[in-house]
């Protein structure tokens, strides 16, 4: 007969293993000598081992579904408990019991993250129909647009939620999206009706301006093409594909009729020369403005040099785009220093910039922490996992701090 601490053989080869309950029978061996017998379900033992440890890894290190942990618990228990082996059956015993808290702790834990998690979607979803609501009120058509663009985006990079609540938000969130398109689509339905209008009186302007490009009554004429042009402004604008040609062919008749005019009028061309100078140093005073520091004194100094401007007469037509061009450039400027002071001082596009600024920031700080946790933990599927999360919520961020730089916050 032969032994060792957790079994024996007898006589006529049975193998035993001793457990807390007493010995159980293990097999019988008839191939060799008990010793063999014995090493040979110690390694049985060890291959037990071996499995278990690597469950214990599984469940520490990966994702491991708590049903496929359990399962795989329950077909290891049968082993021991079938009695196959020669070792410390009852340790065995205690580590698979061990290991079942230890799942059905992290399926709690996992089901209380799911929990969370599915609140802060609840919660950004929320925030965005909010937002979504709020712009489908707003006549900033194009950047309303974009951010309503950019809020889909948002939501589809979000979880669902249950169905009954993710349905009804989404519902609320089209809803908002609808009613803005209908708005926007009423107003330049509007505008197109408005420029229709503009391009009728445009067209009967330019008709009456070429029926008197060719007259020589030069005081009667020169003041109704100034009434005309007064007309003109007063109509509005016309479709883009029509503003440039009723522009060139109303400028073109007023053109003609008053060189005419100035070939009769000699003395019209020194005139011009003088206006000419005039208005170079004019444009010249008016690009001193440049850059604007302080709009309000730059407006009121453009509008100042404007009105001398406006009371200078014709200049000659070939230096005419050139020095209008630079006085033009300075409205351009000057303009785009008011759009760019409205929208950095725009306080209701800074809020909501700042707000989701902030709620993207909250996120991002989150899944750091989340990473560290789990880096810690040693759970490095996890930890990758809330990286490429990581990845698209900075992302998100980098853009939300990008806009909320050019309200200069």
């Amino acid at each position: 007969m032969s032994s060792d601490p957790w079994g024996r053989v007898d006589e006529t080869g049975t193998v035993y293993v001793r457990t807390a309950d007493g010995e159980r029978v293990v097999g019988s061996w008839q191939a060799g000598s008990p010793d063999e017998a014995l090493a040979y379900f110690e390694r049985k033992y060890e291959g037990l081992v071996v499995e278990i440890g690597l469950l214990e890894r599984r469940v520490r290190t990966t994702d491991l579904a708590a049903k496929d942990a359990l399962a795989a618990v329950e077909h290891l228990r049968e082993q021991v408990d079938a009695h196959h082996a020669v070792g410390d059956l009852d340790a065995l015993r205690a580590r698979l019991d061990k290991l079942v808290e230890t799942v059905e702790s992290r399926r709690e834990e996992r089901k209380a993250q799911r929990a969370k998690q599915s609140e802060e979607a609840r919660s950004a979803k929320e925030a965005l129909v909010a937002e979504a609501e709020e712009l489908a009120r707003s006549e900033q058509w194009r950047a309303a647009g974009e951010r309503l663009r950019a809020l889909v985006d948002t939501w589809k990079g979000l979880p669902r939620l249950d169905r009954k609540s993710d349905d009804e938000l989404w519902h609320r969130f089209s809803h908002a999206r609808s009613a803005f398109s209908k708005r926007r689509k009423a107003h330049f339905a509007q505008l197109d009706a408005q420029r229709e209008d503009a391009r009728r009186v445009k067209e009967r302007l330019v008709a009456e301006a070429e029926s008197l490009s060719g007259s020589t009554d030069w005081g009667p004429t020169a003041a109704r093409y100034r009434e005309l042009m007064a007309e003109w402004k007063a109509a509005g604008r016309a479709q883009r594909e029509h503003e440039d040609e009723l522009w060139n062919r109303f400028r073109g008749a007023q053109d003609v009729f008053f060189a005419a005019r100035g070939s009769v009028f000699a003395e019209r061309d020194a005139e011009q020369a003088e206006n000419l100078k005039l208005k170079e140093e004019l444009a010249e005073e008016a690009e001193k403005l440049l850059p604007v520091t302080d709009l309000k004194a730059a407006r009121a100094a453009f509008r100042s040099v404007n009105e001398r401007w406006e009371a200078i007469g014709h200049v000659p037509r070939d230096a005419r785009p050139k020095v209008e061009g630079r006085m033009q450039a300075v409205e351009r400027a000057i303009q785009e220093a008011e759009e760019a002071e409205w929208r950095r001082t725009n306080p209701e596009a800074r809020a909501r910039a700042a707000g989701l600024t902030g709620q993207l920031q909250a996120a991002v700080d989150k899944l750091r922490g989340q990473i560290e946790q789990a880096r810690a933990q040693g759970n490095t599927a996890r930890a990758e996992k809330l990286e490429r999360e990581l990845e698209g919520r900075q992302a998100l961020l980098d853009q939300a701090l990008k806009g909320l730089q050019e309200f200069g916050g």
